[in-house]
């Protein structure tokens, strides 16, 4: 049944492959672990006292309580699946609680340090170093995630209207206004690809060194190389993401625009990015309270 949902997942609910693979690897693990624990027990004897002797086990393996929930929504579907399909009678998981997790507010790079690493990129040079300057400036001037840069076509990019249509969570369309100045860097660097790779252009944006599709380590490469020196917990394409929500946030953007920007659905996402605003709440209240 495994096989089955996955498709499921893969052409009724359009999962990416991104999410499949997850989803494939915690039914995998969970499989390992019944028969492992319990060798007599099919799938849909599965239980709620075995569900949360596999919450223990994973605790105990020190796993993390946001896996074990991402792990958790995961089975919820499976047998979600099962009970639509008549394999079972009921949902096991229904009744099992996520753990409780600790509120972390994302992480982002100053303004300042953004400016000095934007200010030393430098255009001119070769195909590889025109590509990683170009890899930086759109991840930070659009927020767009890893995953819909490595899936941006050219024939995605309007340089007329300075935009972007970016393929989401979901394979949900947005459209990402860009500055002129990205803009023309887009331009003079697709002239510089259809150069460099005379005869077999990839119809993806960033390519590698061979003009193929890029993919996550590379671009995760990129981004190290370029953060290199600045004073933050993870250096990865996600915190450009971060850092452009908290930018446009404290420069007075309405965060209802914000949240269409990154392409989320629900508004309680974006909002934790208000509180890295702190700092401008601080010098309105300083302006405007009588007793400031």
């Amino acid at each position: 049944m495994t096989d089955l949902f996955l498709k499921y997942l893969q052409y009724e609910k359009r999962y990416s492959n991104h999410t499949l693979i997850s989803y494939k690897n915690d039914l995998d693990q969970f499989q390992r672990f019944i028969s492992e624990h319990y060798p007599e027990t099919s799938i849909d004897q599965v239980n709620h006292a075995i569900l949360r002797d596999w919450v223990v086990s994973l605790s105990e393996h020190e796993i993390s309580e946001i896996s074990v929930n991402r792990k958790l929504v995961t089975l919820r579907s499976f047998f979600k699946f099962l009970l639509k399909k008549g394999s079972i009678e009921k949902n096991p998981v229904l009744k099992l609680s996520n753990l409780k997790t600790k509120k972390r507010l994302p992480n982002f790079i100053r303004e300042n340090d953004i400016i000095r690493i934007l200010d030393q990129n430098v255009e001119e040079g070769d195909f590889a170093e025109a590509r990683d300057v170009l890899t930086f400036e759109i991840l930070y001037g659009t927020g767009m995630r890893l995953s819909e840069l490595i899936s941006l076509k050219v024939n995605n990019i309007d340089l007329i209207n300075n935009s972007l249509k970016v393929l989401g969570k979901r394979n949900k369309e947005r459209i990402i206004p860009i500055n002129r100045f990205l803009s023309g860097m887009i331009k003079k660097y697709i002239s510089l690809k259809n150069q460099t790779f005379v005869g077999n252009v990839n119809v993806h944006l960033i390519v590698s060194n061979k003009g193929e599709k890029s993919y996550p380590m590379m671009i995760n490469r990129i981004v190290k190389k370029y953060l290199e020196g600045v004073s933050v917990d993870k250096k990865s394409p996600h915190i450009l993401r971060h850092t452009y929500a908290t930018h446009l946030l404290e420069r007075g953007a309405d965060l209802n625009a914000v949240k269409d920007l990154l392409g989320h659905q629900s508004l309680a996402a974006t909002q934790v990015y208000t509180h890295n605003s702190l700092g401008k709440l601080k010098k309105v209240f300083d302006q405007a309270h009588p007793k400031a």
